[in-house]
This record gives C-alpha cells, sequence and structure tokens, in this order.
C-alpha cells in the first residue's frame, strides 16, 4: 500500500475498468489516505476516522469491480454484501453484524494462506519423508518386555542385533535410492494409500434469539482432544499424495493463534465492506408497513458504521476503521431518503455515468480481461480463431446502447447477453472441429443474428 500514489491506484484500476474516474479518484485517495494514518502518531491516529464512499448510478457500470479491484490491489481483506439480505433484529434473517464476521473470516484465509507459502519448502521436505516411510517404512523399534510375561518365561525371542544393523542399513540404501527417484519425478503416476485427517466440519444449527443460523463448528474445537481424530484412507499417485501431505505438514508449521491475531488486527485496521443494493433499504415514504423493516435494517447498519464490537468466535473486533464503500442504483429512492445518521456516515458521495457507445467499445477492447478477448481465447481451446472486424464490434456497441435506452439500462452486463447470442452457434459448433479454423465476425453476421430481435422490441424484452 506505501507504493502506491493515488495516480498509480487510478492506472491500475483503469486496467480493468473503463471510464469512472470520479469513483476512482475518491477510493484513490481513501486508499492513500489510510497509508497517511498508518504513519501518524499513535495518539492521533486513533482520532482519524475513514471516510466512507457512497457510490450511485445504474447497475452494471463498476461499482462493484472498483470495490472488489481496488482491495485486491493492497492485498486487505474484503467482503462484499447486499443490504436486502439483512433483517431487522428481531425478524429470521441474517443480522448485520455478520458482515463483520465474514470479514475475519476473510482475513483469517488470507493470513494463513500467506503463512502456509512461507513455510511451503519446509513442509515440502517433510512430506517426502513421509511419502519415504510410505513406500519403505523403516523397522520399529524392539517394543519393552511385559513384565509378567518375562516372569513366566515367556520373554520376546532374541533378536540378532548384527542381523537387524545389516537389515536396517539395506533399508536406509533402498530409502536414498527411492528419495532420488522421487525428486526425478519417476514415480509421480504411481498408486499409493496413504492416512489422510477427516478435517470435514460438523455442522450443528443453533437457534439464536435473531432467527436459526447454521453454523459451521468443528466438535474438535468444541470437545479439545477429546474426541479422537478421524482418519481416512485413500488411494492416490504420489504427485497427489505429495500435495496432500505437503497440505497437512504446512497445517502443522503454522501458529494460528498468530495468524487469527494478525488478521484480527488487518481487519480492524486496513478491511473493506461492500454493501451493495443499499438504495433498496431506503424508504420512500412513512408510514407503517415494509419500511418500517427497511428502516431498522439502516438502524441496525449505523452503529456497525459508526464503529462498534463485534463479538466473533475469534473474539472481539472493532469496527473503527473499517472502510466502508456502499452503492446503489438509487433510480427509484434517492440518498436523501436514507435515515439522516446513515446519510451522514458517507461524507463521500460520487456519482457513476451511464455508459456510452464509445464505453462499450473500450470496454470491448482495452481492458486486460476484454470480453472479446474472453471469447477468443475460450473458443481457441477448441481450434477456432475468432476475430472480430472493427465495424462488427462497433455494431455491438451500438446495439448495446440502444437495447439499454428501449429497455432497462443494465449497463455493461447487456454485452455478454448480446455476445452469448451471435456467437451461440459458433460456439455450439465449435466441439465439432477436426483442424484449426479461422473465423471472421463482420458488421453483417452481426445484423444478421440481431436481426429479428431488434426490430420486435416485445422480443428484446425477453432476449436481449
Amino acid at each position: 500500500m506505501s507504493e502506491l500514489t493515488p495516480r498509480e491506484i487510478v492506472s491500475e484500476l483503469d486496467k480493468y475498468i473503463v471510464g469512472q474516474q470520479e469513483a476512482k479518484r475518491a477510493v484513490a485517495i481513501a486508499l492513500r489516505t489510510r497509508y497517511r494514518r498508518s504513519l501518524m502518531p499513535p495518539e492521533l491516529r486513533e482520532e482519524v476516522v475513514p471516510k466512507n464512499i457512497l457510490m450511485i448510478g445504474p447497475t452494471g457500470v463498476g461499482k462493484t469491480e472498483i470495490a472488489r479491484r481496488l482491495a485486491r490491489l493492497v492485498n486487505a481483506p474484503f467482503v462484499k454484501v447486499e443490504a436486502t439480505k439483512f433483517t431487522e433484529v428481531g425478524y429470521v434473517g441474517r443480522d448485520v453484524e455478520s458482515m463483520v464476521r465474514d470479514l475475519v473470516e476473510t482475513a483469517i484465509r488470507m493470513g494463513k494462506d500467506a503463512k502456509m507459502r512461507e513455510v511451503a519448502d519446509k513442509a515440502e521436505l517433510l512430506a517426502q519423508e513421509r511419502l519415504l516411510d510410505i513406500l519403505v517404512p523403516m523397522p520399529k523399534p524392539k517394543t519393552a518386555t511385559n513384565p509378567f510375561a518375562a516372569l513366566l518365561g515367556m520373554g520376546e525371542p532374541e533378536v540378532d542385533e548384527a542381523e537387524s544393523e545389516e537389515t536396517r542399513h539395506s533399508i536406509r540404501v533402498k530409502r536414498q535410492d527411492l528419495a532420488e527417484r522421487l525428486r526425478s519425478g519417476e514415480l509421480e503416476d504411481k498408486i499409493i494409500e496413504i492416512e489422510v485427517e477427516d478435517a470435514t466440519p460438523h455442522t450443528l444449527e443453533i437457534f439464536t434469539g435473531m432467527g436459526v443460523e447454521e453454523m459451521g463448528i468443528n466438535l474438535q474445537d468444541v470437545f479439545g482432544g477429546m474426541l479422537p481424530k478421524r482418519k481416512r484412507r485413500r488411494r492416490v499417485t504420489v504427485n497427489e499424495a505429495r500435495r496432500i501431505l505437503a497440505q497437512e505438514e504446512a497445517q502443522k508449521l503454522i501458529d494460528m493463534d498468530e495468524v487469527i491475531s494478525e488478521a484480527i488486527h488487518r481487519t480492524e485496521q486496513y478491511g473493506i465492506i461492500f454493501i451493495d443494493e443499499l438504495d433498496k433499504i431506503a424508504s420512500r415514504e412513512g408510514g407503517a408497513g415494509p419500511y418500517v423493516s427497511r428502516e431498522g435494517v439502516q438502524r441496525d447498519i449505523l452503529p456497525i458504521v459508526e464503529g462498534s464490537t463485534v463479538m466473533t468466535k475469534y473474539g472481539p473486533v472493532r469496527t473503527d476503521h473499517v472502510l466502508f464503500i456502499s452503492a446503489g442504483a438509487f433510480h427509484v429512492s434517492k440518498p436523501a431518503d436514507l435515515i439522516p445518521e446513515l446519510q451522514g456516515r458517507f461524507p463521500i458521495r460520487v456519482e457513476l455515468s451511464s455508459l456510452t457507445v464509445e464505453d462499450f467499445e473500450r470496454i470491448l477492447t482495452e481492458p486486460e480481461n476484454a470480453l472479446l478477448k474472453q471469447y477468443t481465447a475460450l473458443l481457441a481451446t477448441e481450434g477456432l480463431n475468432l476475430e472480430f472486424t472493427p465495424e462488427a464490434t462497433r455494431a455491438i456497441c451500438e446495439i448495446a446502447y440502444l437495447v439499454n435506452e428501449q429497455t432497462e439500462n443494465i449497463g455493461a452486463r447487456r454485452l455478454h447477453t448480446i455476445l452469448e447470442k451471435i456467437l451461440e452457434e459458433i460456439s455450439f459448433e465449435a466441439a465439432d472441429l477436426d483442424s484449426p479454423v479461422d473465423c471472421v465476425i463482420t458488421k453483417e453476421y452481426v445484423d444478421k443474428r440481431l436481426q429479428g430481435i431488434i426490430k420486435d422490441r416485445d422480443l428484446t424484452r425477453y432476449i436481449l
């Protein structure tokens, strides 16, 4: 995070998202402010609260993608939630605190993955040793004589020490030879039987005051070491066994208490929660009815956004410095319909503009994950070399813009619908090709595939 200036953050976002410069600048400044805050004296650092952002704009223009790419850019814990999934306290459904619990789980998974990468080399060596033990087990040491058996003259038979040492030496030589073959990859496809821990969590259904929540609770954690760990045998290749055993060894090498402690710190200081569909819980008028419940959800979200302590199974988590980015189309309601307290917690508001024909054209061709690049790569796997002429690309964009204007405006998602319709026949036939084929999509082909649908407005509503 310290290496990225706001200009560089915007530049990175430009690789995947077309336009919306105002929104990109707002999130870049919010991110840089976090870095500046980390350099401040501790007593002043606590006083600087994040400036939460409210994105306003139609669906499919990049609101969610901006937040997701931003979190990925700085490797911060990120969770996306839908405001409509939450219910007021007292109703059956998810409570708003679950968004913080989900964020902690994400941070723990990220921290665990990072720690496992650090110990990967050591885990690989330990896995190699376990593979050798499976393929060429060393002789077990002589067990202590049963004292009662010794009294009755039933002791263990005498073992020839010289013969035992010779056996161990031959096994060690065999293990060295096998270790060389394992390193060179000669035995990768050999089938062996391994014993692995069954890590499937047991699920309990808990009845809480806020309804029924299904929680994955590992009975090992509940009862400590009272229950023996379940094992199961699997027949796998050496290559697969090495991966499974390396993962088990890495799990043993990492300190989960340290992972959890770091994850809570990362959640509190760098976590990002994206609340989508905020406009759906905005009350458009007063009075009784469903609007009361919507306002109740807003009132429940308010303390989380303001900063409170949420209890999780890993301990208390403070949300004072979590960055909240919310979004909504606000085409029926407006931001002013939110309760005043919640409005005040999103001081930065950015409006995302609707997409033009030129924007669609850039979306199809410019980003690193551009749609035309995706479809070309997909069909190339079948030996079909797909190419779009500039005129065809322009025609697709004009049709997408036209359909968005005449029906519901779903933004860039309309391009997916239209491209699927255009390439439907080609995708169906591609698997039957015997040899590589060049296929050029022209404007005439686009018009032919969409001709009847565009003319019939009623059909457009159902198909595009």
